[in-house]
Formats: C-alpha cells, sequence, structure tokens
C-alpha cells in the first residue's frame, strides 16, 4: 500500500475561536480579482499567441518554409518557458520576504510590457533577423515574470481563502486564465473576419496586443488596492519578520528546508506536468493541429475560422463548469476529481485524437470538448492542492520553482516537441500519446498526495470564513 506524504514539523496546537483567521467576504473577494486579472493577461497572450500562429510566422519567419516557419514560431512560444524557472526561484522568495502582493504587481507589470511590446515590433521585411530577436527578448521577459506571477498567485488566494472553501475560491483563478484565453481567441477570430489578409498582416495582427497594457493597468490597480487591507497589513509583517530573520543569519535553514522537501516537490511537479501537459495541448497545439497540420496531412478539414469558433465553444463550456467543480471539491475532496482527469486521459486520449482526425464540425467539437472537461477537472482542483504541499515560511519559494521547472522541462514545450514529433515521423497520433504520458505521470504523483479538502494550511492557523465556522472548527 503507497504511503501518503503527510506534513512534517508542522505540529497541531491547541488552537482558540481567537487563533483562527477570519477573513470578510468582501476581502476575499477582492483578493481573487487581484489574483485573477494577472492570470487573465497571461493567458489572453497565450490565446493571441497560438491563434496567431500562422499570421505571426508570416511576419517573423517569412523566409522559411511553413514547416520550418511552425516550429519556430512554436520555438518561440516555448522558449519564454525555459526562463520561468528563473523567474520563479527570483520571485517565489522574494514574495516570501516581501509579501506576496508587492511581487504580484511588479510581475503584473512585467507581462503586459512584454505582451504589449510584441505589437511594436516591426516585420522580418523590414527589419530582418532583428525582428524574431526582438520577438525573443519580449517572450524572455513574459516567461520570467510569469515565474513570479502563477505560484504566487496561487498562494495568495490560497492564504486568504477559508479552509472549507477553499476549492471553489481557488478555482477562481483557472476562471481567470479560461477568460483571458476567451478574450484572446474572440479578438483574434473577429480581426480574421474582419480585416484582409494584408491588412492583418500589415497592422491588424498588433491591435491584440496592445489590449495587453490597459489589462495590465487594471491588475495593478486592483492589486494595489489589496495591499490596504487589514489582512495583508498582518501579511505584511509576517513577511517583515521572516525577511528580519533572514538577516539573522536563518536564511540557510530556510533554504536546507527548501530542500528537504523534495519527497513534496516531486508530487508538485508530477500534478503540475499531467495539468499543464493537458492545457498546453488544448490551448496552445490544437488550434493548428486542427486547422494545419491534419489537413495537410489527410486533405479537406475545417476552415480556421470554423476550428476557433470551436474552441472558443469548448473553453466557455469550460469556463462556466470550473466553480461547480471548484465547489463539489469542496465536498467530496481534490482526489477524486483529479483520479477522474487522470483515467481520463489514459482512457480517452487515443478517441479524442480520433474524433478531431475525422474532421467534420461535430467529430472535432466532441473531440476538443472531452479534451476540456478531463482538464478542468486539474483547473479546479490544482489551485487549492498545490499550495497545500508546502508549509507557510517556504510557501511561495517552493511552489513557484516546482512550477515552473515542470512547466519548463515538460508542459510548455508540448506544442513545439508534439508539432516535431509529428512532423518528423508523420504519426498523427502523436498528441494522444503525450497524454496518455501525462496520465500515468499524474497517476502516479496522486498515490503520494494526501487529501488537503478542509484541512488547514501547513504551518497556518485554521481559516474561517465567519465567527460561528471558526467556532465549528475549534470544536
Amino acid at each position: 500500500m503507497v504511503n501518503v506524504l503527510e506534513p512534517v514539523e508542522d505540529p497541531v496546537p491547541d488552537y482558540g475561536v481567537d487563533d483562527v483567521v477570519v477573513t470578510e467576504s468582501g476581502v476575499i473577494r477582492r483578493a481573487i480579482g487581484a489574483a485573477a486579472i494577472g492570470n487573465i493577461t497571461e493567458w489572453y497572450d497565450f490565446g493571441v499567441y497560438a491563434y496567431f500562429e500562422p499570421t505571426i510566422r508570416e511576419v517573423f519567419f517569412s523566409g522559411l518554409g511553413q514547416t520550418a516557419g511552425t516550429i519556430a514560431t512554436f520555438g518561440l512560444f516555448a522558449v519564454a518557458f525555459l526562463v520561468r524557472p528563473f523567474g520563479g526561484m527570483f520571485f517565489g522568495p522574494l514574495a516570501d520576504r516581501i509579501g506576496r502582493n508587492k511581487v504580484l504587481a511588479t510581475t503584473m507589470i512585467l507581462m503586459a510590457l512584454g505582451t504589449f511590446s510584441i505589437g511594436c515590433i516591426p516585420s522580418q521585411s523590414h527589419i530582418g533577423l532583428w525582428a524574431p530577436m526582438l520577438l525573443l527578448l519580449a517572450r524572455l521577459v513574459q516567461g520570467f515574470s510569469t515565474g513570479g506571477e502563477y505560484g504566487n498567485a496561487m498562494t495568495f488566494i490560497a492564504e486568504y481563502a477559508p479552509d472549507r472553501r477553499r476549492g471553489f475560491l481557488g478555482s477562481w483563478l483557472e476562471f481567470g486564465t479560461f477568460v483571458g484565453y476567451l478574450m484572446g481567441a474572440i479578438i483574434v477570430t473577429v480581426a480574421g473576419a474582419t480585416l484582409s489578409h494584408d491588412q492583418l498582416l500589415g497592422w491588424g495582427w498588433r491591435i491584440p496586443f496592445f489590449v495587453a497594457l490597459p489589462l495590465g493597468i487594471v491588475g495593478v490597480y486592483l492589486r494595489t488596492r489589496l495591499a490596504d487591507t487589514p489582512a495583508y497589513i498582518a501579511l505584511e509583517e509576517r513577511s517583515a519578520e521572516r525577511e528580519k530573520a533572514s538577516k539573522s543569519g536563518k536564511s540557510g535553514h530556510e533554504a536546507r528546508r527548501l530542500t528537504a522537501l523534495w519527497p513534496f516537490v516531486a508530487v508538485c511537479m508530477g500534478l503540475v506536468i499531467v495539468w499543464n501537459v493537458t492545457n498546453y495541448m488544448l490551448t496552445s497545439y490544437m488550434p493548428t493541429y486542427v486547422t494545419e497540420t491534419v489537413p495537410n496531412a489527410t486533405g479537406g478539414g475545417v476552415s480556421a475560422t470554423a476550428s476557433q469558433w470551436i474552441q472558443i465553444a469548448v473553453m466557455v463550456v469550460a469556463l462556466f463548469t470550473i466553480p461547480f467543480l471548484g465547489m463539489l471539491s469542496d465536498r467530496i475532496g481534490r482526489k477524486p476529481l483529479a483520479w477522474t482527469g487522470v483515467a481520463g486521459l489514459i482512457l480517452l486520449s487515443f478517441p479524442m485524437i480520433w474524433l478531431i482526425r475525422a474532421q467534420s464540425l461535430w467529430s472535432v467539437f466532441v473531440g476538443l470538448l472531452l479534451m476540456g472537461l478531463v482538464l478542468i477537472t486539474f483547473s479546479a482542483t490544482m489551485p487549492s492542492t498545490l499550495p497545500s504541499l508546502f508549509p507557510t515560511q517556504v510557501r511561495g519559494a517552493g511552489l513557484s520553482v516546482s512550477f515552473n521547472v515542470a512547466v519548463s522541462l515538460f508542459a510548455g514545450t508540448t506544442s513545439v516537441v508534439v508539432g516535431a514529433l509529428v512532423g518528423a515521423t508523420g504519426d498523427l497520433n502523436w498528441p494522444a500519446y503525450y497524454l496518455v504520458g501525462a496520465g500515468v505521470i499524474g497517476a502516479a504523483a496522486l498515490l503520494f498526495l494526501k487529501e488537503p479538502n478542509g484541512e488547514r494550511m501547513w504551518g497556518s492557523a485554521p481559516a474561517a470564513h465567519d465567527e460561528e465556522e471558526a467556532r465549528e472548527l475549534v470544536a
């Protein structure tokens, strides 16, 4: 029998009602909104980049053939993930020392500026090799900032949320993910339907990237406002104490403690891999797979516009289902839903891809919808599960580093690796092989995961949404 990992060095003290953290619902809503806006901006960019892949290829890699240009375009998409661990290693420990909100405001600014700057880059026909080089620089800025964004956003919501509602409240972070992706997909689809090909190549492709700047301004404003709440002032005080301890020579102890948590790091990385391979397969690779890869290999297929609207419909279904699954996870636990997703990947990946390869509107929709439904079993549960794997003192660093290393090495490269494998072998089933492999890794991680539902955060006092629940927790 497999033993689940238990938190270590976390004795349960005799908590009284006054020790339970009670956060007003209005403050929690503002915390969720401030954290989710970063996810909206991040995935807005990913949606724009994925849907504009053929256009970006023509603008920045016009001298390459279609296959080489596609690989180069996806390569620039993937290269941002190479620097995400460095962003996590920089911003994660910083958030543990100076507070989550200061770091989240900084990453918000960098993300918005990186996306906005892409829209300002001249095409390859105007400045030659400098065009893809500048695009590479912008993607590196995006990757570095994202490395400090998502892990700290998960931590931010998890530390605010009451123990019995953490699944539901954490799921709203991924609601922001799908909102951002939908915004990018809709804007690109509308631009493609209303502009001519020459207009799109000339200036139309830039407009969606410019939209990121006002999104970033809104995000910084929301996060700055939240810093004035009593709950966050207390968090800053604890961060100041940690910084003082670090300066007094205890930082080495924290680093050693993080190293000693390697079993929890391994479980975290396994869960991140199964979640994000599914995520990037659906959102980054499938748009090109449906509109170019399969039609070029088999002939026929659905139009690019039809494929985009199918993807949007799938995202809408996922968008409105995620909060309900988050609420369900607070009742039955995170692991049953995650096991459902893992089983779905192992058993249904080949049927999904076969349906998509059939190239009728309904078969493509059903195939992508199945993939989307599997994805949201992870999206609704992981934001509340992953932060529980690390103690408060090193949660920002532990989660940011684990998350971004897993995404960089295995998940964020999904589109370029699968695209290259399909191109090299001619086997259109590679997406299914990849998804099944991710499902096996996720199953191994779940075997060692302790069910976090309803439990207090490791190293923190119990949290409740009102005084009555606080008394119930103590009792």
